[in-house]
């Protein structure tokens, strides 16, 4: 028996963001990127993993916007147009750069990368990665959890308990809809944690949750195994696991973090910026401004602009060195940890997902060298799902988690300050009117109404998403996320007014929702 277990949760998450009324979308790149670069890449090592007879485990959320993307078929369509446009690009590259070896090699590259994900996209997932993680997720290697139904930040929705549950419970019921059960787990959104959020989590069936290091160990009273043994909220028998910061400062430091090693590929010099406009603009969005296109052929190399040609072979080896590393250092911790425990110790590693191979290209790699040396190179720690952990070690510390995030200082600073705490007030009164609409509607046999009913639900939750105060505090794509925020707002009270008068504009509802058609099988009795 191992001395302790990994647990290794990924948290896959991305704002819903599509626009059916533009032929192409800047912000769909987010998506795109994020297949290309993240998720092909996870699907890719998890069959390699099982072909080689290793045996893994792996956590991973998918949150329901996410999936909502993922299965969209407009979405699906400009995915593969997208990569269309990078295979033409990167092909032009291989002649551009032919007198060039450095570059060369590395247009090859992509161009190789970009063919193989359209041929999984279309020939092995039939456009539709959710076949994929379905099938790792039925084999009891990968767990899948959901999150909230739109990534509400729950801590600042708790002035309406309702509105807390309807996230909880749609972000199930689309769980159910795409993997075919209930989910387990739930990765609340931000890791964003009040005392009460838990027994909503019981009345939804989940049977735990993942809080910040602070949560567990500010916790009442505090546990005695720390963060290293999962605890139970008192009243509702829901499992809180917390956080490990000694794992996570080796991934996400900027000074420790393995990222930032001057080996691994530089994310902020891509050709969409460094070459000549008139050559790129074909391969551009129609509103013509630059973008990041994925082609990117330097190393991080040192501070400063100045950067050496990357080596994807050297980083490869490094991703390799760094996962022995990591490896060893969790084999120092739980042999540190098991004298003093009852319990084989339980260290938590999340992370979000799209950091590996979005943001760090190798991370992918680094994933698949640490799983495949934790099987073969040693037997002091494996890794393990938390239903896993709860069914070998079920008795375990009861404590009442603290109010946490994983967010900056550990509470709420991100999302409530000065950049958006506008927008709360129109979302604490939205929540109310939802409710009010809900109660009075209890049994709706008018078609039309309901269908104006189900649709400000929509427009509710995506309001909700913590993905734009989010983005107003951290400076980046600000327009839009006021923007959305703002529209999805007035969508919903101009739907409170006409259900109120029973007026309701079918033509104007009919636009809204095809634009915002997430949640087909939403039903707006939820609230009531």
């Amino acid at each position: 028996m191992p001395l302790g277990y990994l647990a290794l949760v990924l948290h896959a998450h991305l704002p819903f963001v599509r626009h059916p009324e533009f032929d192409d979308f800047l912000e769909e790149d987010w998506l795109y990127e994020a297949i290309t670069e993240t998720y092909i890449p996870f699907l890719e090592m998890m069959d390699g993993l099982d072909r080689d007879g290793c045996d893994w485990r792996l956590t991973m959320s998918i949150t329901p916007p996410l999936a909502a993307m993922l299965a969209d078929p407009l979405l699906q369509y400009r995915y593969v147009r997208h990569l269309d446009n990078l295979i033409s690009l990167a092909t032009k590259e291989v002649e551009r750069t032919k007198w060039q070896p450095d570059v060369n090699h590395l247009a090859h590259m992509y161009l190789q990368k970009f063919q193989r994900s359209r041929d999984v996209f279309v020939r092995q997932y039939r456009n539709n990665l959710l076949n994929g993680f379905r099938r790792f997720f039925e084999s009891g290697k990968l767990e899948i959890i959901t999150c909230g139904a739109t990534h509400g930040f729950l801590p600042l929705m708790t002035q309406n308990w309702t509105a807390v549950r309807a996230q909880v419970e749609i972000g199930c019921r689309e769980f159910e809809r795409h993997f075919g059960k209930r989910p387990q787990g739930i990765w609340l959104a931000e890791c964003g944690y009040a005392p009460g959020i838990d027994e909503v989590l019981r009345d939804c069936g989940i049977r735990y949750f993942f809080v910040d290091t602070h949560g567990v160990l500010y916790g009442n009273p505090k546990p005695k195994y720390g963060i290293y043994a999962p605890i139970i909220c008192p009243t509702s028998g829901v499992v809180a696991v917390g956080r490990d910061t000694e794992s996570s400062k080796q991934v996400w430091s900027a000074i420790e973090g393995y990222p930032g090693d001057y080996v691994y590929r530089e994310f902020y010099r891509d050709i969409g910026f460094d070459l000549d406009y008139d050559y790129l603009k074909p391969h551009l969005h129609s509103i013509g401004i630059r973008s990041n296109l994925g082609l990117k052929y330097y190393k991080i190399t040192g501070p400063g602009y100045d950067k050496q040609p990357y080596n994807p072979e050297a980083a490869r080896d490094k991703a390799a060195e760094h996962a022995g590393n990591f490896m060893f250092n969790r084999e120092k911790q739980v042999e540190w940890l098991a004298g003093s425990m009852d319990r084989p110790p339980l260290i938590l590693a999340p992370y979000d997902a799209e950091l590996f191979g979005h943001w760090w290209y190798e991370g992918p790699d680094w994933i698949n060298f640490l799983l495949r040396k934790m099987h073969w190179d040693q037997q002091s720690v494996k890794t393990i799902t938390i239903p896993e952990y709860l069914d070998k070690y079920g008795k375990t510390q009861m404590s009442q988690p603290a109010f946490s995030s994983w967010g900056h200082k550990g509470y709420c600073e991100v999302w409530l300050e000065g950049s958006n705490d506008w927008i709360y007030r129109h979302l604490h009164e939205d929540a109310d009117r939802m409710c009010e609409l809900a109660r009075q509607h209890p049994d709706n046999g008018n078609p039309l109404r309901r269908r104006a009913l189900n649709q400000a639900c929509r427009e509710l939750l995506l309001a909700q998403s913590s993905d734009w105060a989010f983005i107003m505090k951290t400076g980046t794509m600000v327009e839009y996320a006021v923007q959305r925020t703002k529209v999805h707002v007035l969508n919903f009270n101009h739907l409170y007014e006409q259900i109120k008068c029973n007026e309701i504009d079918e033509a104007w509802l009919n636009q809204i929702e095809r634009r915002h058609n997430i949640f087909a099988d939403i039903d707006y009795r939820i609230y009531a």
